[in-house]
């Protein structure tokens, strides 16, 4: 069975109907919206997803489109601002009229968009990761990233792996890094973990340094977590070489790109966080059913933009897919029906990950699509 948009040579599986290729006919084109922090604070996150978006698209147009329709692309950049991506999504159900919004690249632009899109009843898929966006289970919601739940059990696994039994924590005071502080607190317990310190700063503090000499001081802490994304956690990063903290550190996989470890610059050596196999396809084991997904989805995004890929081109390149095939099995964009082939998602593999989604997933992921990753001279080395 053929995927709608193929990855150079390489077919992804994803089940479902086939798109009509050939020549696409007079009718009118599928609309699908998308509101993208492409400038800004999180634009390492909005950048790679809006190119992603418009290569596969115009892939997609080039073999004729879905139903024998051309699709068409509306993207706005909300630059991070929650304000701006309520009015971006207004504008796409009201005045474009979408048929599928996928976007939200923050936690923040997401939730605030949310209480539009299921008013509208409209398919959403959105490309942050916080649990709250898919917990509890909205309607006409949807993501792909990995929750931050997903990734504070893989650090707490990996720390009990090593011994550690008392942590810090430190994070953003808001959206992501607020979210995944709260879940990383919910299930830390489960491992056996204390926390005995816990700090927060905000995303645009240009220092952390008395935030981490609190933790420096604090008796027993045998590692520190950090969950944010952006500048943050670099700056963090920076801090903790400066000040010769000697436990390890960790992330989370809001850093999951190598603008991070250009950002933080040497003092990233050894860090550890849970990342896609999309950072580390060469370094997958050959039977891995995504080994060759993540291979040709890096090899062909570098080749078109002459930068890194990142796990968020990837949230992108499968949110599309999942709408696009789910369009192509509803026969039509009828939004109910295809909010219900969204819901239907089974054994997709994508750059994130295997997903099969249900009534009570709306994300589909399971812990195995994450891996333990450090870096290591400047790059990602797997590490489970």
């Amino acid at each position: 069975m053929r995927n709608l948009v193929k990855l150079g040579v390489v077919t992804v599986v994803a089940a479902g109907v086939c798109a009509v290729a050939g020549v696409a006919s007079a009718a009118e084109p599928i609309k699908i919206g998308a509101f993208l922090s492409a400038t800004g604070p999180a634009s390492f996150l909005g950048e790679p997803e809006k190119k992603t978006l418009e290569m596969y698209v115009a892939k997609l147009n080039k073999d004729g489109g879905v139903l024998g329709r051309k699709v068409e692309l509306v993207v706005y950049d909300d630059g991070g601002a929650g304000d701006k991506a309520s009015t971006f999504a207004k504008r796409l159900i009201e005045s474009d009229k979408v048929d599928l919004i996928i976007g939200g690249s923050t936690t923040g632009t997401t939730m605030a968009a949310i209480p539009l899109i299921e008013r509208a009843q409209i398919p959403f898929i959105s490309l942050a990761g916080a649990v709250v966006i898919v917990e509890p289970v909205k309607k006409w919601v949807f993501k792909t990233p990995h929750t931050d739940r997903m990734a504070a059990e893989k650090v707490f696994s990996d720390m009990k792996k090593k011994g550690i039994s008392k942590i810090a924590l430190i994070s953003e005071d808001a959206g992501f890094g607020k979210s995944g502080h709260d879940q990383s607190v919910a299930v830390v317990k489960n491992y056996g973990i204390e926390i005995v310190a816990d700090e927060v700063y905000s995303p645009k503090d240009p220092d952390v340094t008395a935030q981490l000499t609190k933790i420096k001081n604090a008796p027993g802490v045998q590692a520190v977590f950090n969950f944010g994304f952006g500048q943050g956690p670099a700056i963090v990063t920076k801090n903790y070489k400066q000040l010769s903290m000697p436990m390890p550190l960790y992330q989370s996989h809001g850093v999951a790109s190598k603008d991070y470890i250009r950002l933080a610059g040497e003092a990233s050596e050894g860090v550890r966080l849970p990342a896609a196999g999309l950072v580390v396809p060469d370094q997958l084991a050959a039977t891995d059913p995504q080994k060759p997904v993540v291979t040709a989805f890096k090899k062909e995004y570098e080749a078109a933009f002459k930068s890194d890929v990142s796990t968020f081109a990837g949230h992108a390149y499968d949110g599309l897919q999942i709408a696009l095939v789910a369009i192509a099995r509803a026969g039509s964009v009828d939004k109910a029906k295809v909010r219900d082939e969204i819901e239907k998602t089974s054994g997709y593999v994508g750059t994130g990950g295997l997903v099969s989604m249900s009534p009570t997933d709306h994300m589909g992921l399971s812990p195995a699509a994450f891996h333990m990753v450090e870096i290591r001279k400047g790059d990602w080395v797997l590490s489970d």
